[in-house]
């Protein structure tokens, strides 16, 4: 038996959805309806004594099902990861009038011109001093610490110098910690006013704006 098709309108609906399918290619999306009207175009246009192989026709449709599902799911990511920032930010707003430690080796006075900080020794020390000192190198404060154990060392104090004078800006931490065997390596962290919260357009990078300057809310080691 020998199946005939009508030509002309095969030859419609293939124009039809071969320019359906161009559109489609343009802006780089194959929607479902087109995936089908292609399909039906393939079956109706195909040869009657070499037909599609139905493995291959079923390997067709689940490539189109699981592209369509990926894209709806990145859909989905996209519309989740907005969510996630916009709590972010919201959780980022309720830090205002706070202060935040941050790994840094200036200090800036706090609300109540505190200058605090944190030094982590990596062993014991017999004896840790530090200092803050300002841009011009004069020691403003002095913190003499003694014995210490590894681990962190915090330390506060207003920016009054022996002079009487008091700081009102960034001072440097220096920190000498000495062991029996010679130096001993530290890091420093200070704190840091949080006076308000940056979010740019999109509200992937959000920032604190603090005494040290902007910095992303996963910098701070602790909230104070």
């Amino acid at each position: 038996m020998t199946t005939v098709t009508n030509n002309t309108a095969t030859l419609a609906l293939a124009t039809t959805t071969a320019a359906k399918t161009a559109t489609a290619a343009k802006s780089g999306t194959l929607d479902q309806s087109s995936f089908l009207k292609l399909m039906t175009t393939q079956l109706k246009t195909q040869d009657p004594f070499d037909p599609v192989d139905n493995t291959q026709m079923v390997a067709q449709m689940a490539q189109f099902s699981s592209v369509a599902g990926i894209s709806e799911m990145n859909t989905s990511l996209k519309t989740i990861a907005s969510d996630i920032a916009g709590s972010r930010v919201g959780d980022a707003a309720s830090w205002i009038g706070r202060s935040a430690l941050v790994d840094s080796t200036t200090a800036t006075p706090l609300s109540d011109g505190t200058y605090a900080g944190e030094v982590t020794l990596a062993k014991d020390a017999t004896n840790v001093g530090i200092s803050l000192v300002s841009e011009d190198g004069a020691v403003v404060k002095e913190f003499a610490l003694g014995k210490q154990p590894a681990g962190p060392v915090s330390f506060a104090g207003d920016g009054r110098a022996a002079d009487g004078t008091s700081a009102s800006g960034p001072l440097k931490v220096v920190v000498t910690a000495a062991a029996a065997d010679g130096r001993v390596t530290s890091t420093t962290a200070t704190w840091a006013g949080i006076s308000a919260v940056q979010s740019p357009a999109g509200g992937t990078t959000t920032k604190l704006v603090t005494s040290l300057g902007l910095i992303s809310p996963t910098d701070a080691q602790r909230l104070g």
